[in-house]
């Protein structure tokens, strides 16, 4: 029953926040797609060595903090892309032949790039990560991943061609090149977060690294994907408070299963009161946000 009470939590909150009356179903349909595709990623890869839910509770709930982006679409779909390129990336594991699987995965994170442009900085670490992690990295992939890439841009491209209008795409692309580091405008709501996660995430990444030899060497490669990217958005969020919206979605994703791991696998008498705590802090966390937003 947890991920259905987690599921039914959720529910509750964004219709405490406003659901029905501004709108929200899209975005609530891209939520509950990305905790689908986890559900995949998770039962695919045997993420938990037991049979668990955790990974899709885990993200729900902290989902949910984040009460301000439940308005975001152009958030949900990122969030979206990204998933289902997690799970077709997963899917080549050890397979440097797979370039359908690269090509799609590439093509969802073409098409959050059209959304969020500055996702495009995380693509040369994805490649790494192919290469260390994954090991499908190679020749063929690589140029799959590129084609992949830039499909969805030349699709507009043809839609600016018969426009005769190229400045759009410009001061899309030209975002790459802004870089702000601007702390003024964050909320009270965002530190709230990020400093909850940032510690979660922490938490997770130690217990796994210090207890890695008791799951296969497959599953210490994927969830070092997970470390990496999840380091690396915590400082890219640090560092670019301006792009919290999407950046911290990108974070739960990589987050959960490292979290996940941590409250479901460990029973001691300090972490069992752990999880009771952070319960307990992650819902006043999401109640001192729907007060805010209110």
């Amino acid at each position: 029953m947890t991920l259905t009470v987690a599921g039914v939590y959720a529910l509750v909150v964004w219709m405490i926040a406003g659901l029905a009356t501004r709108l929200w179903w899209p975005q609530l349909a891209c939520l509950a797609a990305s905790c689908y595709l986890l559900i995949e990623i998770s039962n695919s890869n045997a993420l938990i060595r037991i049979r668990s839910r955790m990974v899709t509770t885990t993200f729900i709930f902290l989902s949910t903090m984040f009460v301000s982006g439940f308005a975001s679409l152009t958030g949900g779909i990122v969030q979206l892309c990204f998933v289902t390129a997690v799970l077709l990336l997963f899917n080549t594991y050890q397979d440097n032949q797979a370039a359908g699987k690269v090509f799609y995965a590439f093509l969802c994170l073409g098409l959050s790039s059209l959304f969020f442009v500055h996702i495009l900085y995380l693509v040369p670490v994805v490649w790494i990560l192919m290469a260390t992690q994954l090991q499908s990295f190679s020749g063929r992939t690589l140029a799959a991943s590129l084609i992949g890439l830039l499909t969805p841009y030349w699709f507009i491209t043809l839609w600016f061609i018969y426009q005769q209008d190229f400045s759009l795409l410009a001061s899309h692309l030209s975002a790459l090149a802004s870089i702000t580091v601007d702390y003024s405008m964050v909320t009270m709501e965002q530190v709230l977060v990020y400093a909850f996660l940032l510690i979660l995430s922490v938490a997770g990444i130690v217990h796994f690294w210090n207890n890695s030899f008791e799951d296969k060497i497959r599953i210490r490669l994927l969830y070092g994907f997970f470390t990496a990217f999840t380091l690396l958005i915590l400082a890219l969020l640090a560092l670019q408070p301006c792009h919290f919206d999407p950046l911290i979605r990108l974070a739960f994703v990589c987050a959960s299963p490292l979290v996940a791991h941590f409250l479901t696998l460990t029973s001691t008498r300090i972490t069992n009161i752990a999880f009771f705590v952070i319960m307990v802090i992650c819902i006043t966390i999401t109640a001192v946000n729907l007060w805010m937003l209110s």
